[in-house]
């Protein structure tokens, strides 16, 4: 299981964050479409941090074309020596059709077949196969050799999709090369409802789970002091009480029997009382989503819930940290056991 840490930062100190990153033992870097482009950032880490494997997780896909991804992607497979991954997302409709001006029609279909045209652009350029991909949602037809970037020494880069519904997630297992599981996750989630699905897609198209790279992130909460711990502890109440409040995440709250929340806390996301929801996330909710405790039992725990389940492990903490906490958990991650065991 390969370990992945986030690069949240500008450009500014994208460089140096991800040699940070790298030295701290993640084997793989990534970046998400927040409040910054999501590729720029990879460039500089593969300049700085040269061999971790580098993804956007996630690029939202459907405001841009199958081809200028494929561009996108292309250089970052070579620049970075073959160690790009393609992370795409949906989104939501709401943030698609408003933040975007773009279609939301049909989220599932429309991600298969941008995955399926953006495969076909690579089989042009890497294999010399006529572009002739015609679809629902996307036309491609024409590529002249001064467009053709020719051959990728490293081959083309693996497309990962994140997805949380059935359909999504039958979509990432017939075409995709792998899959990203949202951090809004528990056990009952990834056992019933997500690997059925990806195994009903892998079908289609005649592959077995060994075709696909799963990669998890959980939400983790750790600090050495009860101090630290608390505030680890706020920082993932506030973001489950954000996440649960998106009808999006249903599914994963259904699975754990927590879905009851849901009502209450979207209505309080329209009025604007983030805080409030947060305070609403009891225990048994953050167990169900987060694993927390001290630094030496973290790794145990996210073992017993992903061992044999997640190719790729991202710990995700969205709050402030001392950076010298996550070296022996990745450690003891990679080693299969706990902490300080030889």
């Amino acid at each position: 299981m390969k370990i992945e840490g986030a690069l949240i930062t500008d450009l500014s100190n994208a460089g140096e964050s991800a040699k940070q990153l790298q030295a701290m033992g993640y084997d793989g870097i990534y970046t998400m479409e927040g409040s910054r482009d999501p590729f720029y950032p990879l460039l500089l880490a593969a300049e700085h941090a040269p061999g971790v494997d580098l993804s956007t997780a996630i690029a939202v896909a459907f405001p841009r074309n199958p081809m200028h991804l494929a561009y996108q992607a292309w250089d970052l497979q070579e620049f970075s020596k073959g160690h790009f991954l393609l992370g795409l997302g949906s989104q939501v409709r709401a943030h698609i059709e408003n933040r975007f001006g773009c279609d939301f029609a049909r989220p599932a279909a429309r991600m298969r077949e941008l995955v399926l045209a953006m495969k076909a652009i690579f089989r042009c350029w890497q294999e010399g196969e006529k572009l002739d991909f015609r679809g629902e949602f996307y036309t491609h037809r024409l590529m002249t050799p001064i467009f053709n970037p020719g051959p990728n020494a490293y081959g083309p880069p693996p497309i990962l999709i994140a997805a949380v519904g059935p359909h999504m997630t039958e979509a990432a297992g017939e075409v995709a090369d792998g899959m990203i599981v949202h951090p809004m996750n528990c056990v009952p989630y990834l056992h019933e409802l997500v690997l059925p699905a990806l195994a009903r897609g892998l079908a289609k198209s005649g592959r077995t789970r060994g075709d696909l790279v799963l990669s998890v992130s959980t939400m983790v909460i750790t600090g050495r002091t009860p101090e630290e711990l608390e505030g680890a502890e706020a920082g993932i109440r506030n973001l489950l009480g954000f996440y649960g409040s998106t009808p999006a995440y249903l599914p994963a709250m259904k699975a754990c029997g927590l879905d009851g929340l849901q009502p209450e806390l979207n209505r309080l996301s329209k009025q604007g009382k983030w805080l409030e929801m947060g305070q609403l996330v009891d225990d048994d909710f953050l167990n169900a989503f987060a694993v927390r405790g001290a630094p030496e039992t973290i790794a145990e725990q996210l073992l017993d819930r992903l061992g044999g389940v997640a190719d790729r492990l991202s710990l995700y903490k969205p709050y402030p940290s001392d950076p010298s906490i996550w070296p022996p958990i990745i450690e003891a991650l990679k080693r299969g056991g706990r902490q300080g065991e030889a």
